[in-house]
């Protein structure tokens, strides 16, 4: 639509005083961002129609990517860098008086996901777009995200995070592709002509209508659709029958249960309806999504024998598993399929990704919740569960014991990976390690009995946001240095290997890491009037707060620090910021506790005069993926110190990579193929191996006790948990923290591995004392982060899981 800065201003004032009837100096910060927005959507507006079109024609198989989060962030940036207007808009808003950065903080973060899981789908998207595949996202429309951060007093405190109080500009409502989904009622079996027939009748019936997000793929006219559903009543309360007083009432009830399906991510499931609200949330999710992609696949006019050949459903994490039975019901009861070849159709359209290794995150919800709520869909599972049982019974006679280890429907719990391994024709896993804990540990009995099915797919990032957008004077300097081929193929990146040694290159890296620690404290001073040192380390855990992710031992050490500080005040030290960002679930009461020692560590360290210069502390709240962008290019120091064996992968480890941050971190998830690469010289490893913590657990022989009483540092900061003292705020303000450690015999090893993580901390001191050293590591981090960009990802997943191929649209189309 606009090719050059003129066009672009001559197009933005037309749109302005066409759509808002201003000018532009009339204006607010709010009208460009819409305006612009606007713009956007009308310029692939037939990019779009376009791409679908080609997909009709050639009848390519299409892959449908089934997720309860998609963190995509913002989407301004993003969508003028993959369309290649970046430089366009923002040297044309400029003429025009307004900055591009601010317009982009118009716009609010999307509160469609929570953590790695749905920034990883969201990297798919962009993937899949920009390596032109036929793939698309199905997900939730989420009136309000998880929620919004605030720190008060030390506290983290919940509020609603309203992301669509001023509408979503990227989004289009199609009110004629609505679906009906069913809940509740009961199923009444009975025969016609020789079949056996299932109804369901006095059901509670919801609309799904479909909000259609473009994905943009990079440079290529490619757009493929983020399809997000929204709950609406099905009722008409102008025509409802009058029954007595009450009937208004009842139609509040139910207006406000389906309202509440698509209100939440993540409602509160410490309760009987939070659990319930949950599964009708995942079911209301699969019910929709395959309805729209089968009415797809019907427009091809052929046997759902070959809906395998043409469709690619795959389900991120156990939460969309119900797709597996839902596809079962349609193809038995709506498309007249006997089980058998229903069964053999679902098997070989339906992948799965597991992203977890801790039990507790292995759905499981009660049989009886599932019965009810969903009668013919709990059916199919106890007809899977009975001719999977029985199968193995054949096979093993013996071998009861693995009857009830795989069994679908167990104590009465319906356990959600179990079904997922069982209904689908691949599981993989999301880096190496876990792939292989999988098969050796959380999954073997499964991996025994289906080997052929287990994979892995490490995952990836997509380095065009993560440094193009986010970094973009490094990437300027990369494609100076090594040309622009790197942008779309990422294993390019290794040519700035030979770069390493370059002085005058790592003068450049340097400054660069020092422009962005600059921008970044500028917006601490703004937000939290705290200056920091830009030339001190800034060390960075930002993240998902979990035990096993160890912010806690972070913090322990931060307070180890204070008190060396304390003790001998004229000794020589590097200079560090320590920078933490992260959410903990509300009702997760020993991350909050955490959250709120963070916080009181980085009040006393911070108002200290002795210490300064010397450490300071930072909380920044509410954790977002734009505020991502602004921290990761700025760290020297990615804290990946998650307990050998818990974490599955981890993104954010690419992401700092990638931006020339060194990690500091244990061998798990994906810092093993970082590792791998990198060498003891490029990155600073600590702490127990994944072999070594599950000895542990089989065996036993760790005890916190005996490390707090042997090691005086660590009985020093224990003690000012819940002692007088500079961090203790009250008597047992920090209890909570103390009994997980020492009287739960801390779980993740947090004591265990203090003194390999505080001895390697100190060499990371030494290490930073030279910066041309320094810098050479960060060039080679630099250099290897192309194995993890999301399009190799895609491209694995593609030949491996999908069986699918780019598709180029038709010129005459």
């Amino acid at each position: 639509m606009f090719n050059n800065k003129e066009l672009f201003k001559i197009a933005f004032k037309e749109q302005l005083v066409s759509r808002l009837g201003k000018n532009i100096e009339e204006a607010s910060a709010g009208d460009i961002y819409k305006i612009l927005g606007a713009l956007i959507r009308e310029s692939i507006g037939r990019e779009w129609a376009e791409t679908n079109q080609a997909y009709k024609v050639q009848e390519e198989k299409q892959v449908y990517y089934f997720s309860m989060e998609f963190l995509i962030g913002r989407l301004l940036g993003n969508n003028l860098l993959n369309l290649g207007l970046l430089e366009t808009a923002r040297d044309g808003l400029l003429d025009l008086g307004w900055s591009l950065e601010e317009i982009e903080e118009q716009e609010p973060d999307a509160g469609l996901g929570n953590g790695g899981l749905g920034r990883l789908a969201a990297c798919f998207l962009d993937s899949l777009a920009s390596l032109q595949y036929a793939g698309h996202g199905c997900g939730i429309r989420y009136k309000y995200g998880l929620f919004e951060q605030k720190i008060i007093d030390g506290h983290q405190v919940e509020l609603p995070d309203n992301w669509l109080q001023k509408s979503n500009v990227w989004e289009e409502r199609r009110a004629d592709k609505r679906v009906e989904v069913r809940f509740w009622g009961q199923v009444e079996v009975r025969e016609d002509n020789g079949r056996t027939v299932f109804d369901t009748v006095n059901y509670e019936k919801v609309w799904a209508v479909p909000h259609d997000v473009p994905v943009i793929g990079y440079e290529d006219p490619h757009v493929n659709t983020l399809r997000l559903w929204s709950a609406e009543s099905s009722m008409d309360p102008s025509k409802m029958q009058i029954e007595g007083h009450n009937s208004y009432y009842r139609f509040l009830d139910y207006y406000r249960s389906v309202e509440s399906i698509s209100e939440f991510l993540y409602p509160d499931d410490s309760g009987y309806e939070g659990k319930l609200l949950r599964l009708k949330q995942q079911y209301f999710l699969c019910s929709a999504g395959l309805q729209s992609v089968l009415r797809t696949f019907d427009k091809l006019e052929l046997p759902y024998s070959e809906l395998p050949d043409k469709v690619a459903v795959h389900i991120n994490d156990t939460h969309p598993t119900l797709v597996i039975p839902e596809l079962m019901r349609i193809l038995i009861d709506e498309k007249g399929y006997g089980w058998d070849d229903a069964w053999d159709i679902t098997n070989r359209t339906v992948s799965y990704t597991n992203h977890t290794l801790l039990s507790e995150a292995l759905e499981k919800w009660p049989a009886n919740m599932v019965r009810e709520l969903l009668p013919r869909v709990y059916m199919i599972i106890e007809e899977i569960n009975k001719r999977f049982c029985g199968m193995l019974l054949e096979r093993f006679p013996d071998r009861q014991d693995l009857v009830s280890q795989v069994a679908i429907i167990e104590s009465d719990q319906v356990k959600m990976a179990h079904l997922a391994i069982v209904g689908s024709y691949s599981v993989n896993g999301v880096a190496g390690l876990h792939t292989e804990l999988l098969k050796r540990n959380v999954m073997k009995p499964f991996y025994e009995l289906f080997p052929e099915r287990f994979n892995n797919k490490t995952n990836g990032i997509t380095h065009r946001r993560w440094l193009m957008h986010a970094n973009s004077e490094l990437s300027h300097l990369i494609s100076e240095s090594i040309g622009t081929g790197w942008i779309k193929r990422p294993h390019q990146l290794l040519k700035l290997e030979s770069f390493k040694d370059d002085s005058a290159f790592q003068e450049q890296i340097m400054s660069i890491k020092r422009s962005n620690k600059l921008r970044l404290a500028a917006y601490i001073a703004q937000k939290q009037g705290i200056t920091i040192d830009p030339d001190s380390i800034f060390d960075v855990q930002v993240k998902r707060l979990h035990g096993y992710k160890r912010q806690l031992m972070n913090i322990l050490h931060v307070m180890h620090l204070y008190n060396e500080i304390k003790d001998t005040p004229s000794a020589d030290r590097v200079p560090r910021t320590f920078i933490f960002g992260a959410k903990a679930a509300p009702g997760y009461y020993l991350a909050k506790s955490i959250i709120k020692l963070i916080n009181v560590v980085a009040d006393v360290v911070n108002k200290d005069l002795q210490v300064n210069g010397k450490l300071k502390v930072l909380f920044l709240e509410n954790y977002s993926v734009s505020l991502a962008e602004k921290i990761i290019p700025a760290a020297n120091l990615s804290e990946q110190i998650s307990t050998a064996g818990k974490e599955a992968s981890g993104t954010g480890n690419m992401k700092f990579m990638l931006n020339g941050a060194l990690t500091i971190g244990t061998l798990d998830g994906a810092n093993v193929e970082m590792y791998e690469m990198l060498g003891d010289d490029n990155m600073f490893l600590f702490g127990l191996r994944s072999e070594e913590v599950l000895d542990y657990y089989r065996y036993g022989g760790y005890l916190a006790r005996d490390v707090y009483g042997k090691d005086p540092r660590i009985k020093r900061v224990m003690d000012q948990l819940v002692s007088s003292g500079p961090f203790c705020c009250h008597e047992r303000e920090f209890g909570l923290i103390y009994q997980s450690i020492l009287d739960h015999n801390d779980e993740f090893f947090v004591l265990r591995d203090f003194n390999s993580y505080a001895e390697t901390q100190a060499g990371i001191d030494q290490a930073y004392l030279d910066p041309q050293a320094w810098a050479t590591k960060s060039i080679v981090n630099i250099a290897h982060a192309g194995h993890f960009s999301s399009d190799c990802t895609i491209n694995r997943y593609a030949s491996d899981i999908w069986d699918i191929r780019p598709v180029r649209p038709s010129i005459n189309v």
